[in-house]
């Protein structure tokens, strides 16, 4: 492998903004533009659903390596397009990217991986975080899985050129990989719904568990989880609001049109708009974690899919706002209860709460174990 000098002092640079003393060396030693690959997706100004391929090839190298080392996440898949296999422009959604250096390290601070640890990576991606931890704890201490064969591919080409030697599996990440089981640590660089039950039985007794977790109504939270060695595990959520692309398993089923104003009628007890803090989002997709959100024009919508089940907000002449429900389950008095509850609280940030995994239940908790609790879905 061939190293320019402007590639190594570009990853000399970035290692000073990440700022990691645990991971400084890996940083300085793997190489980006590997990972990268020959063209990033970038997005269209103006429709976000728009994306453009940006290539190598089109570039002067000095620039080309700019970009690779800046601290941002590149996308390198949308919809199943890879960006070297791109003709023109496409439209969809991203599914595979580089993601952001700084993020990568923090997840793997998060995690308190160190010399020592076997670990499994939920979600290879381009490879780039795999390589990180081979650098620091040698390829026999590494395994990581990747569900699209394509992205899989692409990173077992990467690591191999970068001259690492993990053991990479192409699969479902939600099932694990129960052959090098038990690990020392089990990180998810994708997000999930809830904790895969394999994942439980993957990780040795004081082992952790950690990964983002995110919902149908777009909420998140960053879990890390120490297993107990009964089948259990539990752990506070963390203050790092980490995102990475959700397991394609775990996203939701199309959202159809949804007529509103449908079903009875009430005035609302907090006003709909706390829905876009973040903080508050979490607990709203606690109380109701089937249903989707749609917003926009003052109107606030709730639809669970599976049941049917509808709730939709908007400003009532006289002051306040009006909430229509329809359906078996009221989304909207879930919703509500739950928010008052925060509230009451002092609407604490998603690091007061916590999270537990048994056999049989997942649910989170606000303050301690025995507070006020949420199912998470079977």
């Amino acid at each position: 492998m061939v190293v320019s000098d402007t590639a190594a002092k570009l990853r000399h640079t970035l290692a000073d903004i990440v700022g990691s003393a645990g991971w400084r060396e890996a940083l300085e030693k793997v190489p980006r533009e590997l990972f990268v690959g020959d063209a990033v997706f970038l997005r269209d100004a103006v429709r976000g659903d728009l994306w453009t391929a940006v290539r190598r090839a089109e570039m002067d190298e000095s620039d080309w390596l700019g970009l690779v080392y800046t601290d941002e996440t590149w996308v390198t898949q949308v919809d199943g397009i890879l960006a070297e296999n791109a003709s023109g422009a496409v439209t969809g959604s991203p599914s595979s990217s580089s993601t952001t250096p700084s993020l990568v390290v923090r997840m793997l601070e998060a995690a308190g991986i160190g010399e020592g640890d076997r670990v499994l990576e939920i979600g290879t991606g381009t490879g780039y975080s795999t390589a990180l931890m081979c650098r620091r704890l040698g390829g026999n201490a590494v395994t990581s899985i990747e569900y699209d064969p394509a992205v899989a591919e692409r990173a077992r080409m990467a690591i191999a050129a970068a001259g690492y030697a993990p053991t990479l599996v192409v699969g479902d990440g939600l099932h694990g990989h129960h052959d090098g089981a038990p690990y020392d640590r089990l990180i998810g660089t994708c997000s999930v719904r809830t904790i895969p039950p394999a994942w439980m039985g993957q990780v040795r007794a004081g082992g952790t568990i950690t990964a983002p977790m995110w919902g149908w109504m777009g909420g998140v939270a960053f879990a890390h989880l120490t297993h107990a060695g009964d089948g259990t595990a539990s752990g506070r959520l963390l203050k790092d609001d980490l995102y990475f692309m959700t397991a394609r398993l775990h996203l939701p089923p199309p959202r159809p049109p949804v007529m509103t104003g449908i079903g009875d009628a009430r005035e609302t007890r907090i006003d709909p708009a706390i829905l876009d803090e973040e903080a508050a989002l979490f607990v709203a997709q606690l109380a109701a974690p089937a249903a989707q959100r749609a917003s926009g024009d003052g109107t606030t919508i709730l639809l669970d899919v599976g049941t049917g089940s509808r709730a939709d907000t908007r400003p009532a002449p006289a002051g306040g706002w009006t909430v229509h429900q329809h359906g078996p389950l009221r989304l909207w008095d879930a919703v509500e209860d739950a928010i008052l509850t925060w509230q009451a609280a002092g609407s604490p940030h998603q690091s007061a709460f916590g999270l537990t995994v048994t056999g049989d239940r997942q649910y989170v908790w606000l303050g301690e174990p025995d507070g006020p609790s949420w199912d998470l879905p079977a």
